[in-house]
């Protein structure tokens, strides 16, 4: 699918800097177009009537009621929009009442950027596939039905990574996007080790949250230094 082909997108999700990380993952990533933010189930029914976008990013735990209740409004149904939930919620019963009602996806967090990039691809081959082909054969419904995950490079691991250290790293990042952090500034700013600071930042890195430039001096090995990708 081109690139230049956006489709609209709504995250519903009411930490800010969460919401903030998710919204630059998917407009650096892929043809797809955030036009809107909520914190509320009120402020999501409100951009949902707007724009009508193609895919809903969807907290469940939000300060005015929970996630289902949105997927299961007439509202919704009312225009072709996915749903991926990114959510704490990891209940069964929470998981089954989103399967039952079409949710095309289910993240628990602390979010992966590896698993919402490949729910995110398969997201667009479906809309491609929707969209380009007119009449199917057994193998073209069996992809759509049955959708496999796309082969990807193998998820960074996460061993010995934190979630509030690793976001503690991501946010100074996300505060000075055009600013690059050599490891000893990174330390200082978040008062961990130095070995701790380098595995966080090439987990970083891995994840594609983070790049890497070499800074060469005149003597000894380059220095690493590292910025939130395309400075966004």
């Amino acid at each position: 699918m081109s690139k230049s082909i956006a489709f609209d997108v709504v995250i519903v999700e009411d930490e800010p800097y969460l919401a903030g990380l998710h919204r630059d993952f998917i407009e650096q990533n892929f043809a797809l177009r955030v036009v809107g933010i909520a914190a509320t189930l009120e402020e999501a029914r409100v951009l949902l009537v707007r724009h009508q976008p193609r895919l809903l990013l969807l907290d469940n735990y939000l300060p005015d009621g929970q996630g289902v209740e949105l997927i299961d409004s007439e509202l919704l149904k009312s225009i072709d929009c996915s749903v991926i939930f990114n959510t704490a919620a990891s209940d069964m019963q929470t998981c089954s009442h989103a399967m039952r009602s079409g949710a095309f996806d289910y993240i628990i967090k602390p979010v992966s950027f590896h698993r919402l990039r490949s729910s995110l691809e398969r997201f667009m081959q479906l809309v491609d596939t929707l969209q380009h082909v007119k009449v199917v054969d057994q193998t073209a419904l069996d992809r759509l039905f049955n959708l496999p995950t796309i082969a990807a490079p193998s998820a960074p691991s996460t061993k010995g990574i934190e979630p509030n250290t690793l976001e503690r790293v991501q946010r100074i990042f996300t505060a000075k996007p055009d600013v690059t952090w050599s490891v000893e500034q990174v330390v200082d700013e978040v008062g961990i080790s130095k070995t701790t600071c380098r595995r966080y930042l090439e987990y970083c890195v891995e994840m594609g949250v983070i790049v890497v430039e070499m800074q060469y001096g005149n003597i000894g090995h380059p220095r690493r230094l590292y910025r939130k990708k395309n400075g966004g």
